[in-house]
């Protein structure tokens, strides 16, 4: 099992940047893909980024592409989420999620954590 702790958000202006952190702690780090997801008021969980075990391979949802970047530091046992140029419309909680199965980055995931609201204003 991994626990997942995620950081970094904040009330900020459109156009603005945030980086997000998701902090885990159990089993060994690297052997989980980890992804962020981010859920807005009254819409559906949606995917926004993933990355893979070693960090080799990243994918994003197309409207983020371009302003977001994920990363991950194994020996850290943390992922990130820098986000840049914020729009309004990326006002949500966002969390991180992982899971040991393969590349498959908008798969099912195993593991989440508590969530960070993310505010855009204009």
């Amino acid at each position: 099992q991994v626990q997942l702790v995620e950081s970094g958000g904040g009330l900020v202006q459109a156009g603005d940047s945030l980086r997000l952190s998701c902090a885990a702690s159990g089993r060994t780090f690297s052997s989980f893909r980890m992804g962020w997801f981010r859920q807005a008021p009254g819409k559906e969980r949606e995917f926004v980024a993933a990355i893979s075990r070693g960090g080799g391979n990243t994918y994003y949802t197309d409207s983020v592409k371009g302003r977001f970047t994920i990363s991950r530091d194994n020996a850290k046992n943390t992922v990130y989420l820098q986000m840049n140029s914020l729009k309004l419309e990326d006002t949500a909680v966002y969390y991180c999620a992982a899971d040991q199965a393969g590349w498959r980055p908008m798969g099912q995931y195993d593991y989440w954590g508590q969530g960070t609201q993310v505010t855009v204003s204009s």
